[in-house]
Order: C-alpha cells, then sequence, then structure tokens
C-alpha cells in the first residue's frame, strides 16, 4: 500500500513538473480521480437498470408474436363457437403430426353436411387426402397470432421481428444526430422514454399493421438506448476495465432477457405482458437529471468550465484529488485535437476516395472482405438461436431463459481468453464450436430433450464469445484514421443479418424443419476458418496508418498500456 501511495505521489509530482504534457482524458482517469471508483460504478449501475430495459424492448417480440398450436376447424362435427382444441375424436379428421396432430391440414370431407354433436368417425374423411384449413381452432388466445388470424402464416409472424430489427437499423442516424447535437445524456434519457410510451402504445394495437408499424416506429426514436449507455460508460472507465465494463452490460442486457421470459411465464397474454414491460420504463425519464453527461462530449462542444466541473465532481465522489493544472493542460490538448481533425479532415479531402486506398492495400481489402461475413454470421446466428429457442420442444419459457443464461459465461470467457490466448484462437475456437454444436443438435433423437438443450447452450455460450470478441478485434485490425468507418461497414452487414434473423423459423417451416441450424453450422464454420486470413493482434498497439495496420502481428510492436 505505501508504495502505491508513493507511485501516486511521484505521478502527481510528474504532473505538476511538466506544465507542458500531453494531457488526454485516460491519463487524468489513471493517474488522478481512479479508472473505476464510485462514481464509475454508481454509473455502471444506472447502466444496468436501463439495460435490462433495452433486453425487454429488444427481445418482447418473441414471446408476443409466438407460434399457438392451432387446428383446422372441422365443420362437419362441429361449430365456431367454444370449440374444443383437442376432442376424442380429432385424429379422424386430422392428419398425425409425431406426438399431436397437424395444424395446418385436415383430411378433405367426403360429405360436407353439417352434423354437429356427434362422435365424427373416420368414415366421414377422406384419410389419403389432406386439404389446407378453412377456419381454425388456437390453443389459446395469447400472442398477436390469434388476434390477427396468423394461424398457419408463418412468414407474416416472423416479419414482425425482421421490421423491429430494421427500426434498429433506424435508429442509428437518429441518435449519432441527436448525441451529437444535444449530448449522450439527452440522446439516451429521449430514447428511453420514446421505449416506454411507444411501446405501451402497441396495446391499443387493433390491425397487423398497425402492431408492425408500431415496433419499426419504437426501434427507430428508442433503440439508441444501447449505445448512449454504453458509451457513457467506456468514456468513464479507465482503460484498464474497460472490457470488463462492456462484458457487464453485455451480462445484464442476458439477465433482462431471462427476467423477461418469467414475466411471460407469469403473464402471457400480449396485451397485458406488453404493459408489464413498458411501463416501468417510464422511470428512466430521471435518467436526464440523475446520469452524467459525457465528459468528451463537453470536451468537443468547447464547454470546458462543464468538463472541469464534472470531472471535478468524480474525483470528490473517488475520494480523489484533481489539479488545476491538468484541468488546464486537458483543455489545450482538447484544442490541438479540434485543431488537428480540422487540418485531417482538410487532407482528407485531398486524398483519394477510402474505397480507393482500400484497393490498393490487398491486407485491407482482405479483412473489409472477410470482417463483413464474421459480423453477419454472430448476428444472424446470436439473435437466430434466441428465437428459435421458443420453438424448441419442451417448456418456451425455460428454454429461452436457459438460452438467454448461457450467454452469460460466454462473455466472461472471452474477456479472459482473449488477454491469455490471442484474439485469433478465442474466435475460431468459438465459431467451429458452435458451428459443431448446430450439427450435432440436427441429428439427435428429439427425444433426448436433455442432451439436446445443453449442444444447443454449449454453441449459444459459444457465439456469444464471438460477440463479445468482434467488438475487440474488428477495432484492432483497422488503421485509426479509418477505424469507425471501415468498423460500421462491417456492423452494419450485421445488422442485415440480425434483420434475417426473425425469418429463420420461417425459413424452418418452408424448407426443412432443422434449416437454421444447418445454416448457422455453415456460416460458423466459413466464419471461422476466414479468421485465419486476419492477423494475430494481441499484444501490438493500434494501428494509425494503412501501412502499420498492413504489418500489424508480422512483428511485435510496442505493447499497449
Amino acid at each position: 500500500m505505501a508504495a502505491e501511495k508513493t507511485a501516486k505521489l511521484d505521478v502527481s509530482e510528474s504532473i505538476k513538473e511538466s506544465p507542458n504534457r500531453k494531457v488526454n482524458l485516460d491519463n487524468i482517469l489513471v493517474e488522478e480521480i481512479g479508472q473505476f471508483g464510485r462514481y464509475q460504478i454508481r454509473t455502471l449501475t444506472l447502466t444496468v437498470v436501463v439495460m435490462i430495459f433495452v433486453a425487454w424492448a429488444a427481445t418482447e417480440y418473441i414471446f408476443t408474436t409466438a407460434r399457438i398450436a392451432t387446428r383446422c376447424l372441422i365443420p362437419e362435427c362441429e361449430g365456431s363457437e367454444a370449440a374444443e382444441f383437442s376432442p376424442a375424436w380429432i385424429s379422424n379428421a386430422v392428419p398425425a403430426n409425431g406426438g399431436s396432430f397437424d395444424d395446418c391440414f385436415r383430411f378433405d370431407s367426403i360429405n360436407e353436411t353439417i352434423r354437429s354433436n356427434v362422435m365424427c368417425p373416420a368414415e366421414w374423411f377422406n384419410r389419403e387426402k389432406a386439404v389446407r384449413c378453412a377456419e381454425y381452432v388456437y390453443e389459446n388466445t395469447n400472442t398477436v397470432v390469434y388476434d390477427y388470424g396468423l394461424a398457419c402464416d408463418e412468414w407474416h409472424r416472423a416479419f414482425i421481428g425482421t421490421a423491429r430489427t430494421f427500426g434498429v437499423f433506424l435508429a442509428l442516424p437518429i441518435v449519432g444526430f441527436t448525441s451529437d447535437r444535444w449530448g449522450r445524456r439527452f440522446a439516451l434519457s429521449l430514447n428511453a422514454v420514446n421505449t416506454a410510451w411507444l411501446g405501451t402504445v402497441r396495446y391499443w394495437a387493433d390491425t397487423y399493421y398497425g402492431f408492425v408499424i408500431s415496433e419499426i416506429v419504437e426501434a427507430a426514436f428508442g433503440a439508441g438506448v444501447f449505445s448512449c449507455a454504453y458509451i457513457l460508460v467506456m468514456e468513464l472507465v479507465g482503460p484498464e476495465y474497460r472490457v470488463a465494463a462492456g462484458a457487464m452490460i453485455n451480462t445484464s442486457f442476458s439477465i433482462g432477457q431471462v427476467l423477461m421470459a418469467l414475466m411471460a411465464s407469469v403473464v402471457p397474454n400480449w396485451r397485458t405482458l406488453t404493459l408489464a414491460l413498458f411501463v416501468p420504463q417510464f422511470i428512466t425519464i430521471s435518467y436526464f437529471w440523475i446520469m452524467s453527461e459525457s465528459v468528451r462530449w463537453y470536451l468537443s462542444k468547447g464547454r470546458y468550465k462543464d468538463a472541469a466541473e464534472f470531472l471535478k465532481n468524480v474525483a470528490r465522489v473517488n475520494n480523489r484529488q484533481l489539479s488545476d493544472r491538468s484541468l488546464q493542460a486537458l483543455k489545450e490538448n482538447a484544442e490541438a485535437e479540434k485543431i488537428r481533425m480540422a487540418s485531417e479532415k482538410e487532407m482528407k479531402a485531398q486524398e483519394p476516395w477510402l474505397i480507393v486506398l482500400v484497393f490498393r492495400n490487398k491486407a485491407i481489402l482482405t479483412r473489409c472482405c472477410i470482417s463483413p461475413v464474421w459480423w453477419f454470421t454472430s448476428a444472424l446466428v446470436y439473435y437466430g438461436m434466441t428465437i428459435n429457442a421458443v420453438n424448441m420442444s419442451g417448456d418456451r419459457y425455460f428454454n429461452y431463459m436457459a438460452v438467454a443464461a448461457a450467454e452469460i459465461p460466454g462473455y466472461w470467457i472471452a474477456v479472459v481468453l482473449m488477454a491469455r490466448i490471442g484474439r485469433k484462437p478465442v474466435l475460431i475456437g468459438a465459431y467451429w464450436i458452435c458451428g459443431a454444436c448446430q450439427l450435432g443438435y440436427i441429428f439427435l433423437p428429439q427425444n433426448m430433450f436433455a442432451l439436446s438443450l445443453m449442444v444447443y447452450l454449449t454453441g449459444k455460450l459459444s457465439i456469444a464469445v464471438v460477440m463479445m470478441s468482434l467488438y475487440i478485434y474488428t477495432s484492432e485490425i483497422y488503421p485509426t484514421r479509418y477505424r469507425h468507418t471501415l468498423f460500421a461497414f462491417s456492423s452494419m452487414i450485421g445488422r442485415i443479418g440480425s434483420m434475417v434473423a426473425p425469418l429463420t423459423p420461417a425459413f424452418g417451416a418452408a424448407l426443412f424443419e432443422n434449416f437454421p441450424s444447418a445454416l448457422f453450422c455453415g456460416l460458423s464454420v466459413l466464419s471461422g476458418a476466414l479468421v485465419l486470413l486476419a492477423p494475430e493482434t494481441l499484444g501490438t498497439r493500434l494501428p494509425d496508418t494503412m501501412e502499420e495496420a498492413t504489418v500489424i502481428g508480422e512483428k511485435k510492436t510496442e505493447h499497449r498500456v
């Protein structure tokens, strides 16, 4: 402890003795106000709460639009009012489907005369010819499938999830503009409140298209919460704790999914569940006052007084001291950074387009071709496995909770292994283990439920490792000047994967039952193989130029601090 205090005093003295020393926010976090003190813990706690709400909003459609078991209405044997779902005679009129009966077909009638209140014998039907239902009997009325008449209309049902994800895609530029113009805290609060009231309004959606539009609008104007909260935490936590903080944010999202499944099991009706999920989110109105603003946003806007007051408050709460000399150096550094960025912008205007630079550099071109495949695969498999969990045999609520909980160890495994064995082995191993699990799940007998679930959960854990690792690895293989643009390109392709994911149950119904698992297996194996074409980045510093990015991994450059 004494040595640690002496080291801190030495750092403080070095700052005082070097008035012209270049100081950035990371220096201040590490050397003066603390990388992960009480203030950061408070901010992370607030973020955990809002991440749980984000999980509810992002995945509620999995339960509100879930399949309902159906069968054909048999007018020869029953009336449309109060028809029993599974009468004793049903096997005479409806083909068998495994241990139950078919959802969408019935045997053709030999004589269509209505003869209700009888036992409906098999002789009344042509058991060699199956026809589609004209009307349906539903097992329950819990989801929109009943309200909007979506029995056996798998494409319309699955499209709701795709529409929701498209809304998230629209949210990116909206929240980017809002947060840059009025601040991260304002954008977070606005998006969170929009999620609350737009989600609540969905309770009154009386038509299919009204429901779809409500999903798109709520996502477009509310889904920016995740990125705002993530940035606020990452900007305030010191470098040594950022990966762990990111894992904690992802963990809270998974906890939110588990809690949502618990609520859905208690409140199965979709309208009541909608109120239970979205009304509590109105408490996020308070975030505009209790959440801190981004200090980096203050600096970017030239609001140095606000930035100084904020950092002094962080130091006070963390029981640390912040020198005025450091604040002045931080201000000067921020001004110099603005000048540098303006100069860089002018230089970029004179340079060839980025796409030309990429095509001139074979190594960067290769990464620009393969990294979008990684992101597409990870998003498709991650969300696809989550969505398909409710269609597995067994209790849908338990299956979903188990699959969501399986993500949590995956995030922390990624944190530990990436720092010890490298980025590539973690990604390759996780992709291929996921692919192997998908293949094994296809061939396991349906009656081996426990083993099938274990294999499925291992696959979900593996893709969670990939999701956590990709954010770090992709940012490390591109040069600083173009990192954000090239990273955003890969992420954008990943969004396409998340939009396709809700349609995978419909593809399975149209093609063959195990098509989603076969698709996930093939893409996981391919993506793992493509990682072999990229460099290892463990122990290397972030490249600043195209030339540095090209040779990364070929030789050990200076280690990150």
